[in-house]
């Protein structure tokens, strides 16, 4: 049981931007990528969960046995993998209740009664400090950065996926915030079977989380993995190799 990426290889507008990047996430793991601006970070999460805009030139991502390189993004999150991505879209017209609860039937055979939905939509929102009254809202549109990082991680806990990537999700948010976030993804990964992988710039949100390996990406490639070693050289040095 694992999420495997072997010789991951990807191209943008025909650009190769990753260079066989190879990975390993077991449940139970906590992964950090970190890497300056432009060293493929994202390319790699978006790849993953399948954006259309990225060509896979070679390797494979393998989640608990199965090959999903081909896959459409909805059969992988059917499969349990979920993505946060670093910029998240505005769609007017769609709730936040009515997304999360749509997402969340989908994956059900029977469908969850509203009350039942709605009673855990609100702990949830009130755990990561946001007004249950954001949930009768469009979907992120006039919310702030740290709103729209926050609805992630609520997203995150309702829908309860096996494997998870989170694309800078502490980019926007202020020290509260930040905390609360942490506390969201600590939450979620206390039940012991979750495979997640953290992305980002900066060794604050990491110090929360404590995370079981660390990789440093650079010009598409992992060019070191560590321990938390890592992150204290990085903060000291940057991220020179």
């Amino acid at each position: 049981m694992s999420l495997r990426i072997d010789n991951y290889t990807v191209q943008v507008a025909d650009k190769e931007i990753l260079h066989g990047v190879c990975l390993d996430i077991s449940p139970g793991e906590l992964h950090a990528i970190m890497g300056p601006n432009g060293s493929g970070k994202s390319t790699l999460a978006g790849a993953l969960m399948g954006h259309p805009k990225y060509r896979v030139l070679d390797g494979t991502v393998i989640l608990d046995g199965i090959n999903i390189t081909g896959l459409s993004p909805s059969d992988r999150a059917e499969r349990g993998l979920f993505l946060s991505m670093q910029h998240v879209p505005e769609i007017e017209g769609v709730t936040v209740s009515n997304f999360i609860r749509t997402c969340l039937n989908a994956k059900r055979d029977e469908k969850l009664h509203p009350v039942t939905f709605h009673r855990s939509l609100k702990k949830k929102m009130e755990e990561l400090g946001m007004d249950p009254s954001f949930a009768s809202r469009s979907l992120n549109v006039g919310f702030s950065g740290g709103e729209k990082k926050r609805l992630e991680i609520i997203q995150l806990e309702m829908l309860d996926p096996t494997y998870v990537i989170l694309d800078e999700t502490d980019s926007g948010l202020d020290v509260d915030a930040l905390k609360l976030v942490a506390e969201g993804i600590k939450r979620f990964a206390s039940n012991g079977n979750k495979g997640i992988i953290v992305i980002t710039h900066y060794p604050k949100l990491l110090s929360y989380l404590e995370p079981s390996h660390v990789h440093v990406m650079k010009d598409g490639r992992t060019v070191r993995s560590g321990g938390t070693e890592l992150i204290l050289e990085i903060e000291t040095q940057g991220f020179a190799e």
